[in-house]
């Protein structure tokens, strides 16, 4: 959970670096939130199958929508890239394997232009 909050608290930080720790338990935190609000958008009928999107689960993908792009851009920095990579994703079905791959690559263990390591900077502590 602390992996997650570090995220929310780095809310609009686009510089710097995110190891891969921080952005996928970021992600796995976010895909349980999503799945149990929708699951509750369901049960109180503040789901539409016409957009495939429900009330609750509307408002927390807006929530999340900055921080979400914010920690996957300092997750490309980490393997020195450019945030601008996030586009490739427009490149239908290949596009997404790649950008996969760039997201789980190791990241580099020195210094590079976006930030020192990340793995030598303590790791957020339980409150």
């Amino acid at each position: 959970m602390n992996w997650y909050l570090a995220v929310l608290k780095k809310y609009a930080e686009f510089t710097g670096r995110a190891r891969r720790k921080e952005y996928w338990m970021f992600f796995l935190f976010s895909l349980i939130a999503s799945i149990v609000l929708l699951i509750i958008d369901k049960i109180t009928g503040t789901y539409s199958a016409h957009s495939g999107v429900g009330l609750l689960g509307g408002l927390y993908g807006l929530a999340t929508l900055i921080p979400g792009l914010a920690v996957t851009v300092r997750r490309l920095h980490d393997t020195g890239r450019s945030g601008w990579w996030i586009l490739i994703c427009l490149i239908p079905f290949i596009g997404a394997i790649i950008f996969i791959v760039f997201l789980a690559s190791n990241g580099n263990a020195a210094d590079n232009k976006y930030g020192g390591d990340p793995k030598q900077e303590p790791e957020p502590q339980a409150a």
